[in-house]
């Protein structure tokens, strides 16, 4: 009641609650509000002007509480900002900015009357929706993305400031996929926004624990609803993500952001245009969803930031309905992104994991960040997956095959067996592409497939501890032109592959 008794003498304008539906509140009154301006209620709840007609102001409700007919409401004369500083990190908040249960009690950014940008104390309040960058303010995108998962980095890469779908059917791996990718860039002192959108709380709860038993809270922030928050709420979460990551870019740090999962975004924003009763378009979902999900696209990219580059890499997710990739919003992400990583149902049901297709999924702007070897090998990977398929749709006729064709199709059961990878397990880029020379030059082929797994998790294990064999490797693709190139030498140098003791190379 002090804080709607504050912003009252302030804007000196009152309105009357005319009408509740759920999530939606239609106020009479308030002649000077303007769209997404915030307005509190005697009550103390807090909401969003969604839009203005002659006789009302629509209010989306931002709290649990029901409004009754009747309350007054009084403008606030800003839009929804929210408190952010360094000491968010490890921490766990709603789409207002308010940590979750066990988190130290912050204070409602959305009731200070402090204007955008302004600190206070440490923090500082920031719009959460805001105009993208200009391309002034862009740069090309040319350094390389790790994500810790074989397949992505050596067939699909991606680069710093990429904006990646990724796409597929419940339960495939998806949210494995991404924590992997949380793991990799968060050892690697990035700054991780996990943005969990109506997820159930035992899902949150999971994603938690992964980042506590890693050890890397300290660089990742988790803005997470659950399906039973007020839809106002949920459809903020991505908003306020993407506001954390450019708190912290523009203090010079990359930031990874996970959107997860932009059908959900979707879904609840149509929930609450058919209660406002906008005119439906396709699947009931309305015109401007597209327009919502490509300006929150957009403030991803790569940034010049005080003339240094900083990059925010965006992973939203999608999901598919029985292996529908040509449908309605997912496709429509897919045209606001540079590319999708598709996690198919089928390559699931074989055992495959992660469930990446190569096929299918794409990177726009990933290779241009690779270095030439790099691309060579993902060029030449690439063809060999393709004559791959072609011999195991040939097989299907029970045709005779030439010992080429066997060697070629032992050489792929050993590929496939390459990129099966644990969903708690990460593999640097650089060992990725050593041990992949290895196997293209032979090293593996007179072995069992479960020694040559137990083998590169000992190469794995020598990168990761031993600085000295991790910096010869490092200096190694430095100088390395050609995968060719690469392959020779690990035919002639066998200390690239350290702690197996084999003479077979």
């Amino acid at each position: 009641m002090s804080d709607f008794q504050i912003y009252l003498d302030k804007t000196q304008e009152v309105g009357f609650v005319e009408q509740s539906l759920q999530t939606l509140a239609y106020v009479k009154g308030l002649p000077g509000a303007k769209t997404n301006e915030v307005v509190v209620f005697e009550t103390g709840e807090t909401g969003q002007v969604l839009s203005l007609t002659d006789e009302y102001v629509e209010v989306l409700l931002l709290s649990k509480t029901k409004v009754h007919v009747g309350t007054r409401v009084a403008r606030t004369g800003q839009q929804l900002t929210i408190a952010i500083s360094e000491d968010i990190l490890g921490k766990t908040i709603n789409s207002l900015g308010i940590p979750t249960v066990g988190s130290a009690k912050q204070d409602l950014a959305v009731k200070n009357p402090k204007l955008s940008q302004e600190k206070s104390g440490g923090r500082e309040y920031r719009y959460i929706d805001i105009t993208p960058p200009g391309i002034n303010v862009r740069k090309n995108i040319d350094k390389p993305f790790e994500s810790g998962v074989s397949i992505v980095d050596l067939v699909v890469p991606m680069g710093r400031g990429q904006r990646e779908l990724v796409i597929g059917d419940r339960k495939t791996g998806k949210t494995e996929f991404l924590l992997q990718n949380v793991l990799t860039q968060a050892q690697k002192g990035v700054i991780c926004v996990y943005g969990a959108i109506a997820k159930k709380r035992l899902d949150i709860k999971m994603i938690e624990d992964f980042f506590i038993k890693n050890n890397i809270q300290g660089n990742v922030v988790v803005v997470a609803t659950s399906s039973s928050d007020p839809s106002g709420l949920v459809f903020l979460t991505p908003y306020t993500a993407m506001t954390i990551a450019e708190y912290f870019r523009d203090r010079g740090r990359d930031t990874l952001v996970i959107l997860d999962d932009m059908t959900a975004h979707a879904k609840y924003y149509r929930e609450i245009t058919l209660l406002a009763k906008r005119f439906p378009g396709r699947s009931s979902y309305p015109g401007d969803i597209f327009y919502v999900h490509a300006r929150l696209m957009e403030r991803a990219g790569n940034f010049i930031v005080n003339k240094a580059e900083v990059s925010i890499t965006c992973l939203p997710v999608a999901e598919l309905v029985l292996s529908d990739l040509s449908g309605f919003i997912q496709t429509n992400l897919m045209a606001m992104t540079d590319g999708h990583i598709y996690f198919d149902i089928d390559l699931f049901n074989q055992g495959r994991r992660p469930p990446v297709n190569p096929f299918l999924s794409v990177t726009r702007v990933g290779r241009q960040a690779q270095t030439p070897m790099l691309r060579d090998l993902s060029r030449q990977l690439t063809s060999f997956l393709l004559h791959l398929e072609d011999l195991r749709q040939f097989m299907h006729f029970g045709a005779e095959l030439s010992e080429k064709t066997r060697r070629e199709l032992a050489l792929g059961e050993r590929l496939t067996a390459f990129f099966d990878q644990a969903p708690d397990a990460i593999v640097p880029l650089n060992i990725n592409v050593i041990l992949l020379s290895c196997l293209w030059g032979g090293f593996w082929k007179d072995v069992e497939v479960s020694q040559m797994k137990r083998d590169q998790e000992l190469i794995i294990a020598d990168y990761q501890k031993d600085a000295n064999y991790k910096t010869k490797i490092d200096n190694l693709l430095l100088n390395i032109k050609t995968f060719a190139e690469l392959v020779d030498f690990v035919k002639q140098d066998e200390s690239v592959v350290m702690g197996l003791g084999r003479k077979n190379v």
